[in-house]
């Protein structure tokens, strides 16, 4: 079997667990490559790999059976853009915080690898939003997990953003952006400017005004077939979007037409892993902090 692997710093109370799944890896003769930054990272740590096969950029992923996020949930946003239109099963170890996509922790790592070889596991795909634009804003990586976002770059004026919806004209929203997020990025930044947490498989998309001027304007669920067409006009003529972790600032003569993607991400879970668990676990639902 071959897996890839990348990562970022952890913390050095999962130090032993990741030195444990290399000498599992390589007892169990699986065959590694890892990304450049992570293998950059392990040998400034001194931890042995055991692995001489390195991938920079995306085409230069092996013809990997799936491939392994060490980190939190930004780590596996990355590793999901590793993958693209190839569509490699990934996995999270959460080494990280919070945690909604990461679900495997350290000290399961040799459960995991028991399960991925025994295949006692199942593949969760997931909708992927994408951009259209005159411009190449994010190096050909035109596909997110999580969501599209339009914001301000300055920290006085807010920006306008005349949203069409199947060409139809839908709103202007005054605000400090705009974010255009996926059931799975609906955990994410959509969350916390007030929008709602959607089934992983639900078909929509959700239209969330940042810090919106008008009160009246509510977060929309829209069905994930619709082309959301935007037009932003800023007093600074430029303002930033960002796809996932990928962010970049255009000027307002940019066009931007929001998507879904031809294609999926898919995600390996533990058969106990459970999306409402998850839920009430990280946002600690039902729990009364008076006892």
């Amino acid at each position: 079997m071959k897996i890839a692997i990348h990562g970022r710093n952890f913390n050095e109370s999962a130090r032993p667990f990741i030195e444990n799944m290399f000498n599992e890896l390589k007892q169990r003769k699986i065959e590694v490559q890892l990304s450049k930054q992570f293998r950059v990272f392990l040998d400034q740590i001194g931890i042995q790999h055991y692995s001489e096969l390195v991938y920079e950029r995306p085409e230069e992923l092996f013809d990997a059976k799936l491939i392994v996020s060490m980190g939190g949930d930004g780590t596996l946003l990355e590793t999901v853009s590793h993958v693209g239109r190839r569509v490699i099963p990934a996995v999270g170890i959460n080494t990280g915080r919070l945690g909604f996509l990461a679900t495997v922790p350290p000290e399961r790592i040799a459960d995991m690898i028991t399960a991925l070889e025994t295949n006692e596991f199942r593949v969760d795909e997931r909708t992927l939003v994408a951009i259209e634009s005159n411009l190449d804003l994010f190096d050909g990586l035109n596909f997110g997990l999580n969501d599209f976002t339009i914001t301000k770059t300055d920290t006085s004026s807010m920006i306008t953003v005349h949203t069409y919806l199947n060409h139809e004209f839908l709103n202007s929203y005054w605000a400090d952006g705009l974010i255009v997020s996926t059931p799975t990025g609906s955990t994410g930044y959509s969350l916390s400017c007030g929008g709602p947490v959607l089934m992983p498989h639900s078909q929509n998309f959700i239209i969330t005004p940042i810090s919106p001027h008008n009160l009246n304007v509510r977060p929309l669920i829209v069905e994930d077939t619709a082309v959301i067409r935007l037009e932003v006009k800023s007093r600074s003529n430029n303002f930033l979007v960002s796809l996932d972790a990928r962010s970049t600032i255009v000027d307002e003569n940019t066009q931007l037409t929001v998507k879904k993607a031809d294609f999926t991400a898919k995600l390996i879970k533990m058969k106990d892993d459970s999306f409402l668990n998850t839920l009430r676990s990280k946002l600690s639902w039902g729990l009364d902090m008076r006892n």
